[in-house]
């Protein structure tokens, strides 16, 4: 597997367990703040969901970087982390403009 294809693995990766982890944190805030049933789902996935945000934007900049995006699509991609979900919606932009394109990778590298 060369390099380019795993980058691009591992950001599909962790875009969505981001956004997986968002939806585990928006649950769990609804469970506490509007049931007010249960700090669980809080307590659990706001720590998994703080330590993905994290590794989700190091591994949008690596990937910017192997794939040389321009500073427009990098900064909409480390936006992306913000809203919930947005993550699955940028990596499936970026895989259908090509900017995931192993192929473009390894021309942009010679």
């Amino acid at each position: 597997m060369s390099a380019p294809t795993l980058v691009a693995r591992i950001f599909r990766v962790v875009a969505i367990a981001e956004a997986v982890s968002w939806t585990g944190l928006l649950v769990g805030m609804f469970v506490k703040w509007v049931l007010g049933t249960s700090e669980v789902g809080v307590q659990v996935f706001g720590p998994i969901h703080g330590a993905l945000f994290v590794v989700y934007c190091l591994v949008t900049l690596w990937t910017a970087r192997v794939f040389r995006w321009d500073l427009r699509t990098t900064v909409i991609g480390l936006l992306a982390s913000i809203p919930p979900l947005t993550t699955i919606w940028f990596e499936r932009h970026v895989a259908r403009t090509g900017r995931l394109d192993v192929t473009r990778a390894g021309q942009l590298a010679s």
